[in-house]
């Protein structure tokens, strides 16, 4: 529901003394809260429809459509249909939003609602738990420009993700399109962290468009996954190869960096589950690869059944893959230790103290994500019934 008046336009033309002639268009807009007959309207109108909506979405621009009443109508509706409700506020009372799920105002906005100077993520976080217990919203996410955005959650981690590289065009609706990315990650069942990642790249897309622009979901795949149209050999390093310079590349620009490992020998379903969870926890994912002499060590006579040339290449095909690392030793701790990343990821079928390198991520501030596995699916099994076949 966007809230935006219409403006009274006028069309001043000025004749230069060589007869060429110019066009310059000035708007003035009236803001005036809307009359109680068409207040009562818009929450007559409102109402009925939000049971069928999978998320509500105001987005206040302060010219007079959203009054505090019809905003109040809405929240308190939505709230009991269990319905989440996201809200670009523009008034610097956030009490008036008092119940809504989320409200994404820009720093500005916010530093001039909490009286802070929201110059830092962690700035941001401290005065946002005031204003969340005001609101008395989920969460609170400030946009920030090329400063990226800050994600502070009640009860939860705050998140903050650096703005991807980018040349501006147009910063028209960036605001909007992150709204609009949100309510649709959110209605898909995208956790917090999940949604603010898209939200960011959908305004990446924006900014780099001219004028108010949409944003495609090709697009949008593109942003959130920029290796994807590489060669399989580009993502490849071979056992011993350098990755120092990828990842200060991936660390200048503030991104954050997933590991997984495993031998792949046959990629199956379960396979994909984890590497897919595994990208959607980071901004890169390097996945190891254990090399054919790795792989027959800890497997046993007759694997791998590919060798490591070919599963790598089927592993660097993947879009959530953004490179892949093969290492000789049985275990990547040599790997882990070299690349230190942010979230550590591996099937559930593990503990996290079972999980190889778990103690020198966590030492450097970064998580152990486990993922639950898909029964059904093994390399072992499909490799006996494949042979079993062959018999």
């Amino acid at each position: 529901m966007c809230d935006s008046a219409r403006p009274t336009t006028r069309k001043v033309r000025f004749v230069s003394e060589h007869f060429s002639t110019h066009m310059l268009r000035a708007d003035w807009e009236q803001a005036q809260p809307a009359a109680g007959e068409t207040e009562q309207q818009l929450i007559d109108t409102i109402i009925p429809e939000l049971a069928r909506a999978d998320i509500v979405l105001l987005s206040d621009y302060a010219k007079g459509v959203l009054t505090a009443r019809v905003i109040r109508n809405t929240i308190d509706a939505a709230r009991k249909l269990g319905k989440r409700v996201i809200v670009d506020p523009k008034s610097l009372n956030l009490a008036i939003y008092r119940g809504a799920t989320l409200l994404t105002p820009n720093r500005k906005e916010f530093a001039e609602a909490t009286r802070s100077r929201a110059d830092t993520p962690d700035a941001i976080a401290e005065a946002a738990e005031d204003a969340m217990r005001l609101a008395d919203c989920e969460a609170m996410l400030v946009t920030q420009g090329e400063h990226g955005m800050t994600l502070v959650v009640r009860d939860g981690e705050t998140v903050h993700v650096p703005a991807l590289p980018v040349k501006v065009r147009d910063v028209s609706g960036a605001g909007d399109t992150v709204a609009a990315a949100l309510a649709l990650s959110l209605a898909a069942n995208a956790d917090w962290e999940t949604a603010l990642r898209v939200a960011s790249a959908a305004a990446a897309v924006a900014v780099g468009k001219t004028g108010t622009a949409t944003v495609t979901p090709a697009e949008l795949r593109r942003k959130i996954l920029p290796h994807a149209s590489l060669v399989a050999e580009e993502k490849i390093v071979a056992a011993g190869g350098d990755l120092g310079a990828q990842l200060s590349e991936w660390r200048r620009q503030g991104l954050r960096v997933g590991f997984t490992n495993g031998c792949f020998d046959i990629l199956h379903p379960g396979h994909v589950k984890v590497l897919t969870a595994a990208r959607g926890a980071c901004d890169r994912l390097i996945v190891g690869l254990n090399s054919d002499a790795s792989v027959s060590r800890l497997k046993g006579q007759g694997r791998p059944v590919q060798d490591e040339r070919a599963r790598a290449e089927v592993l660097a095909a993947l879009e959530a893959v953004d490179l892949v690392a093969i290492f000789e030793e049985d275990t990547p701790i040599n790997l882990i230790t070299a690349i230190k990343p942010s979230v550590l990821v591996k099937g559930g079928d593990y503990t996290r103290a079972q999980v190889v390198g778990h103690e020198i991520v966590e030492a450097h501030g970064g998580e152990v994500l486990l993922v639950d596995i898909l029964p059904g699916f093994s390399t072992t099994s499909l490799v006996a019934r494949a042979r079993r076949g062959k018999a």
